[in-house]
């Protein structure tokens, strides 16, 4: 699987990551039902596969657990990123997650973190999408750098969006930023490349619009935008439709790497076939974004 460069950081990643929080469990946020099983089968396929880089969270669920248990023998193989600045508060049927931006809980996050995936340092520390104001008023930059400072943490990112993401890369503290983008949802399409630009890798969540409706669970009025860009026209015989968007997210230039979630391993496998087969070519994807604009799918910034 082709690999590219997070940045500064020098880490080679595949451009197919593994998001982990398809493996979170019911608790949290509506998350499906995973047994034990599912999760050893589907962690140890994405490895078998070659995907080097593992996404999670704090308040993902079950899922850093997960990750300790059934690949921490495997540590070598993978590189990880974990999320801080959360909390998980039972709520009766389920967690609520509320996120709470202090020295103390980001302390008690890494920790945390470090003892449930069985590992004594986390490749990337990610803010998990605090404001502008909230990083500022609990100074976290100097949280992570702290944290950093003691071996437990090789590099720092944020996940964000637009406003803050932009501030948040003029900075030039961050290591990598994840960023939501997908044909669908083209608003940080430009902000991808200032990030690139700044020396810091890129993380794309959400590239394949969580899978068409009916198909997957991705939203049906975000997916109306396919049907007015007339899209179809554009497929390979035989292609579906998120296979089409998956290439289009990784044929963004100043992409490093997309995270993709699933507990099945046969569903990983079709991902991989996937981006195996290639970005678009620069012709296809020329035109897919003009129709997309004129569609009313555009860059925000």
């Amino acid at each position: 699987m082709q690999k590219r460069q997070l940045g500064r950081t020098g880490l080679e990643v595949t451009s197919l990551g593994f998001g982990a929080m398809e493996i979170r469990g019911p608790r949290i946020w509506g998350g499906r039902p995973v047994t034990d099983s599912d999760a050893e089968r589907i962690l140890g396929a994405v490895l078998d596969a070659g995907i080097n880089f593992i996404d999670t969270a704090y308040d993902y669920g079950r899922s850093e657990e997960y990750i300790g248990r059934f690949i921490s023998h495997r540590r070598s193989e993978y590189f990880l990123a974990t999320k801080c600045g959360c909390t998980v508060v039972d709520a009766g049927d389920h967690d609520e997650t509320p996120h709470v931006w202090t020295r103390d809980n980001l302390l008690r996050n890494v920790d945390v973190s470090l003892r449930r995936m069985k590992t004594d340092y986390i490749d990337l520390m990610q803010l998990h999408n605090p404001t502008i104001e909230q990083t500022d008023e609990g100074q976290l930059i100097d949280v992570l750098k702290e944290i950093q400072a003691t071996g437990k943490v090789r590099w720092i990112g944020v996940s964000s969006t637009l406003p803050h993401i932009t501030k948040y890369i003029e900075t030039g503290v961050f290591d990598s930023f994840q960023i939501p983008y997908s044909a669908l949802e083209r608003d940080h399409e430009n902000v991808i490349s200032a990030a690139a630009h700044s020396g810091a890798g890129t993380i794309i969540r959400g590239g394949v619009g969580r899978g068409e409706p009916g198909v997957g669970l991705g939203n049906g009025d975000k997916w109306a935008a396919w049907e007015k860009a007339k899209l179809d026209e554009l497929l390979d015989e035989g292609e579906s439709r998120t296979a089409f968007l998956l290439r289009f997210t990784l044929s963004h230039p100043d992409l490093t790497t997309t995270i993709v979630g699933t507990k099945s391993p046969e569903h990983l496998t079709e991902n991989i076939k996937i981006a195996q087969k290639g970005v678009l070519s620069a012709e296809v994807y020329e035109e897919a974004k003009r129709r997309l604009l004129e569609a009313g799918q555009s860059p925000k910034a």
